[in-house]
């Protein structure tokens, strides 16, 4: 059975947020850190991850990404992030 994962990560350096979602966070994470040639994650690197949330359905997963990516969302997560 697939888990699927949320995640936040965080770049101190710059003070920069992104949310995604994977079936393999260890992989995800490393590929944002050290394989993208492109996109927004390779231009604000290195990043942490600060947050997750497991999932058992990928579209479970997919909404709640889109979600934390709504105005909403996002103060939702600088409320739970500052604590």
């Amino acid at each position: 059975m697939n888990e699927f994962v949320v995640y936040v990560l965080y770049s101190e350096k710059y003070d920069k947020y992104y949310t995604g979602f994977t079936s393999s966070l260890i992989e995800r994470f490393y590929s944002h850190n050290n394989f993208s040639n492109k996109g927004f994650t390779k231009k604000f690197r290195p990043w942490i991850v600060v947050y997750v949330e497991f999932f058992e359905s990928k579209i479970e997963a997919l909404n709640r990404e889109k979600y934390l990516k709504s105005g909403h969302g996002r103060n939702y997560l600088k409320l739970i992030l500052k604590k």
